[in-house]
């Protein structure tokens, strides 16, 4: 499978988290992520069991954040009445107080699209390799692209280097869980991390990845820089419910974002091994991610949409080989 469908499929899946909070699409949602991780999972990737602590993780913050120091919804049954408190250093805020079903049952849906998103980009790290990722990256887009393929590689790093400092913990004899094993283990753990994307930086500079062979053309900065803020003034008017200027924006950047990356595209030059194919199997997926990102932003119905991506792992269904050549 080409990596970029992948992403493009997770694309989808972060937008509909995003713009939902319905339990029904929140579950399609998690059941994708799920099945991709177990069915997608390419040779020497990193668990994603990581992924799911951490997305488990992000909800039992939120609620207990909610618990805590969250707007308590004024009606509804109430589960827990806790005495509040109003700090004198926080005018206006009261902490605890009482816990509703229905501000509980929103907090924990607002947790878990936020550990959607996180499955998602889990899940399609685990299915595409970003060192894949980059060839099929513009060329005036490998700068970032690197940075982005290095801050990718760092939390797998972090996973893998984990696991090797608990395992040589527990051959020596010592303890791997509690406070004590977590100080003692996390700058090593870190400063593996650190020179795994150190090495990776190191080794892509050396096979002159994104080095520029003429002079770069002066309009190229401008015209991404107004991509930038066009970008910006689309995503606002999107996030304030507003359409009138946030459709215009974001073609806006689209256009001047498609013609600087082409006029910076000059300067780079590269030669490709071995590209990856697109097929029917990409299109599939990178499809099926596509219409549920362009229909969360244009606000089609979410469980259709969701319906759709989770139909976009037909792409996971073994390709048929090809016929054998007779004699």
């Amino acid at each position: 499978m080409h990596p970029a469908a992948w992403w493009v499929w997770a694309a989808g899946v972060v937008a509909l988290a995003g713009r939902t909070t319905s339990p029904a699409v929140l579950g399609l949602l998690v059941a994708a992520t799920l099945v991709l991780a177990g069915l997608g999972r390419r040779p020497g990737a990193p668990p994603f069991s990581g992924y799911l602590v951490l997305g488990l993780g992000i909800v039992v913050v939120r609620v207990v954040f909610y618990v805590l120091v969250g707007l308590k919804v004024p009606d509804g049954q109430v589960l827990v009445d806790l005495p509040s408190w109003q700090p004198p250093w926080a005018p206006g805020v009261e902490l605890l107080g009482p816990v509703t079903a229905a501000g509980l049952a929103r907090a924990a849906l607002g947790g878990l699209a936020l550990a959607v998103m996180v499955l998602a980009v889990g899940a399609a790290a685990t299915a595409s390799s970003p060192s894949r990722l980059l060839r099929s990256v513009p060329p005036a887009l490998h700068h970032l692209a690197t940075a982005a393929a290095i801050a990718v590689a760092v939390a797998p790093s972090l996973v893998r280097a984990t696991g090797a400092a608990r395992r040589a913990r527990r051959l020596r004899g010592l303890p791997d869980r509690g406070p004590r094993a977590l100080a003692e283990t996390a700058l090593p753990v870190l400063a593996d991390a650190l020179d795994r994307a150190v090495d990776l930086a190191a080794s892509m500079d050396v096979r002159g990845y994104a080095r520029r062979s003429g002079r770069a053309d002066p309009r190229a900065l401008p015209a991404l820089v107004a991509a930038l803020l066009a970008s910006a003034v689309g995503l606002y008017g999107l996030l304030t419910g507003d359409p009138a200027y946030a459709v215009p924006a974001l073609a806006a950047a689209v256009g001047l974002g498609t013609a600087g990356g082409l006029l910076a595209a000059r300067g780079a030059r590269r030669t490709r091994y071995r590209p990856d194919p697109w097929r029917g199997r990409e299109w599939l997926a990178a499809g099926a991610g596509a219409i549920g990102l362009v229909g969360a932003v244009a606000g089609g119905p979410p469980v259709v949409l969701a319906a759709v991506v989770l139909a976009g792992l037909g792409a996971l269904v073994p390709a048929p080989l090809p016929a054998e050549v007779s004699a």
